[in-house]
């Protein structure tokens, strides 16, 4: 009965495979033919058939052939429905040659189909690419990442080994670029890493690419690598908009004061008159009270952009911090010390009151300067105005 029932089995399989065939003859129900043969292969017994493997293959690329031809007479047809067809072809035959490269009972290894496969695939290949850059251009980043990952993993395939493509296909780097940034679109952290080394090959991107690699670095959490990126970058264009700011301001959340000094001292080295690495500058001077080295570099930074009332603050408050600081330097009070901070206080006070002007809405910042200022000036009206701010910002 076993026998029996195992000779049926084949039988119908058989006519299973004959039937697909005739269709694959045919040019019609192509789809019902690949429907057939892959329910097949869902069964492990069947995987070693080639018989299967070649009818799939081929209901498959007729398929592409006619969508193509349609295409090609200008007729109605679904250009995503086409270069889905062009994918799964090299996922069949990808995978159909790791079947054959299987040894026989005997322990050879006899590929038949390789490299007539391996050809007639490469001059399909740009398909992929060019299926990439549709998808991405339609924002549809899960389908332009499958086109450009299929597309690069030729690489390392064996079907496709006497072809080189690290080597002998420039657009190589280019499409690991945009893999990684439609993994990064993602958040896909493990995918943006995948062709990381190839995609930094090319050179055009390479502020971009470093720029997402941080990003999901700092999504996992590894701290030491999105630091190490970031100083990359940095290295890389010292004037990117990404990396200094975010150095310094890892840096100065440890109050690594002396590593965000050296990043600093770097990019003004690089560049003397940047904005922002004149301001990060007078910050670090105003953290460690250098206060006459604040004044002075702040005083450079207005010279070059006085449109930054971070840098109007930084300027009023080195003043301000050093009365605060003379005021309680000792109990002694005199006149020669009153005035001394008053001048201090009066040296303060036009800097804090343009930082108002332009940051209203950072009340917490120039609200307490300019109460103490206008209480030791005697400006009553001034000081009325600001205390009744002070309460507000109190309740």
């Amino acid at each position: 009965m076993l026998m029996l029932f195992l000779s049926m089995s084949v039988m119908a399989q058989k006519k299973v495979i004959a039937q697909a065939q005739s269709f694959v003859k045919s040019g019609k129900e192509l789809a019902k033919a690949e429907k057939m043969m892959s329910d097949l292969l869902t069964d492990s017994a069947n995987r070693s058939n080639v018989k299967i493997w070649v009818t799939l293959q081929e209901a498959v690329r007729k398929q592409y052939e006619q969508g193509n031809e349609k295409l090609y007479l200008k007729q109605k047809y679904d250009t995503a429905a086409l270069f889905s067809t062009a994918r799964k072809l090299f996922l069949i035959c990808e995978a159909f040659d790791s079947i054959e490269a299987m040894p026989d009972k005997k322990g050879k290894v006899v590929f038949k189909h390789r490299e007539k496969n391996a050809e007639w695939l490469r001059t399909l290949r740009p398909n992929l690419y060019n299926a990439g850059t549709f998808f991405l251009r339609k924002l549809d980043f899960g389908n332009s990442w499958d086109y450009y990952d299929t597309y690069l993993d030729c690489a390392r395939q064996p079907l496709f080994e006497t072809y080189h493509f690290l080597d002998s296909d420039s657009l190589m780097p280019t499409a690991a670029y945009w893999a990684l940034y439609s993994a990064y679109r993602q958040k896909q952290p493990e995918r943006v890493m995948k062709y990381r080394q190839l995609a930094e090959t090319d050179t055009t991107h390479l502020d971009n690419i470093l720029q997402y690699v941080a990003e999901m670095q700092l999504l996992v959490g590894d701290t030491a690598e999105y630091v190490a990126t970031l100083r990359r970058g940095f290295d890389h264009s010292p004037s990117h908009h990404f990396f200094f700011p975010r150095i310094i301001d890892y840096y100065n959340s440890r109050t690594m004061t002396d590593s965000a000094n050296v990043v600093i001292d770097n990019a003004l080295a690089s560049d003397s008159t940047n904005s922002l690495f004149l301001f990060a500058k007078s910050s670090a001077l105003l953290n460690a009270r250098q206060y006459a080295q604040c004044i002075d570099i702040t005083q450079k930074l207005l010279a070059v952009n006085d449109s930054l009332p971070e840098a109007w603050c930084n300027m009023g408050l080195a003043y301000y911090n050093q009365a605060v600081e003379l005021e309680h330097s000792s109990t002694q009070r005199n006149r020669k010390k009153r005035k001394a901070v008053n001048a201090l206080y009066e040296q303060s006070r036009p800097y804090m009151e343009r930082f108002r002007s332009m940051a209203p809405a950072q009340q917490t910042k120039w609200v307490p300067a300019l109460y103490t200022i206008y209480l030791n000036l005697n400006m009553g009206r001034e000081f009325e105005e600001i205390d009744a701010l002070r309460e507000k910002l109190r309740q």
